[in-house]
């Protein structure tokens, strides 16, 4: 699946956990921008009747589905965790299934003539780390300190700080994210610093 020509540019938003990534996206929303959530259409390609959850149950066994057909999902990255080959068995299944989901949004924005905006925004934690990238014309990286990334997450989802340490660890290198970012939110300072640094990007990117 391809995505279909348009005007409409498309601005890739990524970042590392606990960094800020819903609160631009919300933000963007509220000038009409158009967002489409990777994490929502990951869950979307493993839900009841679909066909990579039936793959999933053959290849994982039955444990991997909840009494009521739903996807376990605490087993699966129980199985997962330490066995890099289950890993990429998983990511080889759902990661075509993800970008399919995507590209099938970008197109009913894009070719929607009742969407007016100049872009939309493509929020994926994983946005580098898969060729999800390859679907956009701009990276935007909202970026913060590791030590930053550590207190927010650990408050937000009431973690123990190592499990956080653990998830910093498995995504990418903060390096990785910048040198390949177009353009940068460093999300440090007060909401009101957050909200003008969304609002220059927004008149940058809604320029024809």
């Amino acid at each position: 699946m391809n995505i279909q020509s348009s005007p409409v540019k498309v601005i890739g938003l990524t970042g590392g956990i606990g960094s800020g990534k819903t609160a631009v996206s919300d933000r963007f929303a509220t000038h009409g921008i158009a967002v489409i959530d990777a994490d929502i259409a990951s869950r979307e390609v493993v839900e009841k009747g679909e066909p990579a959850l039936n793959r999933i149950s053959e290849h994982f066994g039955s444990e991997a589905l909840l009494e009521d057909g739903a996807l376990n999902r605490a087993y699966l990255r129980k199985r997962i965790f330490d066995a890099p080959e289950e890993k990429q068995w998983l990511e080889a299944l759902l990661h075509p299934l993800i970008r399919d989901r995507i590209i099938q949004q970008i197109n009913r924005f894009s070719q929607d003539p009742e969407y007016k905006p100049a872009y939309l925004l493509l929020v994926s934690p994983l946005l580098l780390e898969t060729n999800q990238w390859e679907l956009v014309d701009r990276i935007l990286v909202v970026d913060v300190p590791r030590e930053v990334q550590l207190a927010r997450t650990t408050a937000r989802d009431n973690c123990d700080p190592k499990t956080i340490e653990a998830i910093i660890a498995a995504q990418s290198p903060r390096d990785f994210k910048l040198e390949r970012a177009d353009d940068i939110i460093e999300n440090t300072g007060s909401l009101n610093d957050l909200h003008n640094a969304v609002e220059k990007l927004h008149n940058q990117y809604n320029q024809a």
